[in-house]
Parts: C-alpha cells; structure tokens; sequence
C-alpha cells in the first residue's frame, strides 16, 4: 500500500511539473514563440504614420520586417495609420491600443512626427518595448533609437558630385566645377548633412565650389525651386543635393526645367518617386536604409545585445546609410567616378576617413567652411 502511495505521489508530481512546464511556455508564447530549438520569434507591431506605397522609409521598413519574417525570426502586423490631419489625431489612440493589448514584444514607428506621441505612450506603459527609427528627440529607458550617419551619407554624395562635376562628357555638365546644397533649415541636423558634402566634394576636386541656400521649410518646393534656378544660373551648378524633405523636389524641378543641372535626391530612392522626366535628371540618391537597420537591431537583440534606453547611430559598416548604384547612377557614372565612391565607402566602413559631425559642434567649423566654399 505505502509503495502504491509513493507511485501515485511520483506520477502526481511529474504531472504537476509538466502542467507547470506547459503554463510557463504558453505564457511566453503569449508574445515570442520558440523556433529552432531556443530561437525566439519575436512578435513585432509596425505602426505607420501614412501608408505604405511611398517609396521610402516606410516601404524600407516593411521590406526589412518581410526579410525578418521570411527567415523566421518575426511575426509582424503593420498597421497604416493614414497621414492626413485627421488622421493624426488618432495615431497617439493606436499607440495606446497596441501597448495595452500585451500581444508585442515590439512596437515600431519612426519619423520626425511621432516622438511627442511616442513619449507619452512608452511612459503609460514602461514594461513594453518600442523601436523609433530616424529620430533622437527623447531618451527612454523602454525606447530604442535609430539613427543615420548623415555625415558619412554626405561623404559619399559629395565625393560622388565633386568628381561628377568635372564629367563634361555627360550632357548637361559643364567647365565650372560649382555643385549646389539646397537644405531644409539651417540646423545642426541639416548642416551633417552639408559637412560631410563639402568635405566629400574636397576629396574629390579640392578646388570645388559649393553653393548653399536654405528653404527655411520642408514643405515649400516652390521656393526650393526658385533657389535652384538661381544657383543654376547665376552660379554655373549643375549638380544639386537636395535636403530638404518635400521642399528638395523643387530643386528636382529646376534642374528638369532648366535643362542645364541634374539633382541628387536624399534619405531614399527617389528616381523611383518622380515622373520619368525628373527621374531622368536624378543621378543617385543618398540612402537612410532603415530595413536594414531593423534587420541589424534584431541581430543584435538575438545576441543579447540590447540599445533600449540609447541613441543609437548606424553608419555605413551597419548598412544603416548608402547610395543607390544603379539605374541612372549606373548607366550615366564613368567607372572612375565609381571607383572614388567605392574607395569612399571601404574607407568609411574602415574608419580610415572620419568624417565631423555638425551635431554637437559649437565651433562653427561647418559654417566658416560653408564660406570658403562659396562661387
């Protein structure tokens, strides 16, 4: 009797410890599921202030989840949450509603729009986790921020028109070695862009000339156009860099119009953004890869390798910025040109070219060499 008691004890307590087993892995498959032995799958909310189909950052970061999730490493829901003024009011009411839902490991969004909205919903509920892209407005504990080597960006776009200003090969170019800057706002942010141009340009042909106007708006193309028709004009460039949200599509616009300037576009592809005839006048386009940068921030979380609480920037040795090689770039470049733009790249992604950052920097380096520069 006592050795059926112990049998009947035993089998009680092995099924007590399978249930507890089978509670615990039903509690952690609530958000990330095992695969592959211990491999987590993450469970991952895309939350996107528009809608796909711009063909830019957030059709980068849908491309960098469909990856992530093809190779089985996510589960993800994307939900475009509209772009419109009315729409904006509710994007703060999504938030709220995918963090107190419990169901992600991850909730995701980006852009200069939602770090208010951001703020105020990682703080309501600070055991969920967030992922910002393209933005460094606040540091949370329960927030990973993403951002872009912008500098090095600049880099690589200014060695590429420094020497493509000398092509006079190519319909359009001209003698004068003179490109053109047409920025946002005169801010820090702006100016990492422009600091590491200049200095690519230099690298390029150090007696480049470098024209520089501001919009002083994201949002007034018009007026980045007439900037554009002055620069071309009066000034001999006949390369632009625009860097300026909507504003820089103006500048696009000048260079078709005028016949006389081609036009580098920023952040993502945008030859595939315009009409045929301003994709035409696009020879490339600095990148802000952001899929990529989801792809490397869920390699490093597979690793233990946490950056919630940080600012973290992503340069060229973690795919975070590049230009886009083909297309125009491909068939309008000289390999030589090619070739001074992927020495640039081996040597930034090596550290042998360190290129200044306008962020942070109180001495006026960028606007004293903004000057020098001048036609």
């Amino acid at each position: 009797m006592k050795k059926l008691l112990s049998m009947l004890l035993a089998s009680a307590l092995a099924v007590s410890m399978l249930a507890g087993c089978g509670s615990k892995a039903n509690t952690d498959a609530n958000k990330g599921d095992a695969a592959e032995g211990d491999k987590k799958v993450y469970k991952v909310c895309n939350l996107v202030n528009g809608t796909l189909g711009d063909k830019s950052f957030f059709d980068s970061a849908q491309a960098g989840l469909e990856k992530l999730k093809a190779d089985g490493r996510i589960d993800f829901k994307t939900i475009e949450m509209g772009g419109t003024t009315e729409d904006q009011a509710k994007w703060q009411g999504y938030l709220e509603e995918v963090s107190a839902s419990g169901e992600y490991d991850l909730i995701i969004c980006g852009t200069y729009q939602m770090p208010d909205y951001l703020k105020n919903v990682a703080e309501q509920f600070p055991d969920q986790k967030y992922l910002i892209y393209d933005d460094t407005t606040y540091t949370l504990p329960n927030v990973a921020n993403l951002s872009y080597a912008q500098n090095d960006l600049g880099y690589l776009v200014g060695v590429y028109a420094g020497a493509m200003t000398t092509e006079t090969s190519l319909e359009g170019i001209n003698e004068d070695a003179v490109i053109g800057f047409v920025g946002g706002v005169d801010s820090p942010v702006i100016n990492d862009f422009l600091y590491g141009f200049i200095l690519g340009a230099q690298k390029s042909n150090p007696d480049i000339k470098i024209d520089t106007r501001y919009v002083n708006s994201y949002v007034d193309p018009a007026k980045a156009k007439e900037l554009a028709e002055s620069m071309i004009n009066d000034k001999k460039c006949d390369i632009i860099w625009g860097v300026a949200g909507n504003s820089g599509n103006g500048a696009a616009e000048a260079a078709l119009e005028t016949g006389k300037a081609y036009f580098i576009g920023v952040d993502s592809d945008q030859e595939l953004t315009f009409s045929p005839e301003m994709a035409a006048i696009t020879l490339t386009s600095g990148l802000k890869n952001i899929g990529n940068s989801l792809v490397w921030f869920f390699d490093e979380w597979d690793k233990g390798v946490e950056h919630f609480g940080q600012q973290t920037l992503l340069g060229m040795k973690e795919g975070g910025i590049g230009v886009v090689t083909d297309k125009n770039y491909d068939s309008k470049t000289p390999d030589a040109v090619k070739e001074k733009v992927t020495a640039a790249i081996d040597a930034i992604s090596k550290g042998e070219v360190v290129v200044p950052t306008a962020i942070g920097n109180e001495t006026n380096e960028v606007q004293q060499l903004r000057e020098a520069v001048k036609p």
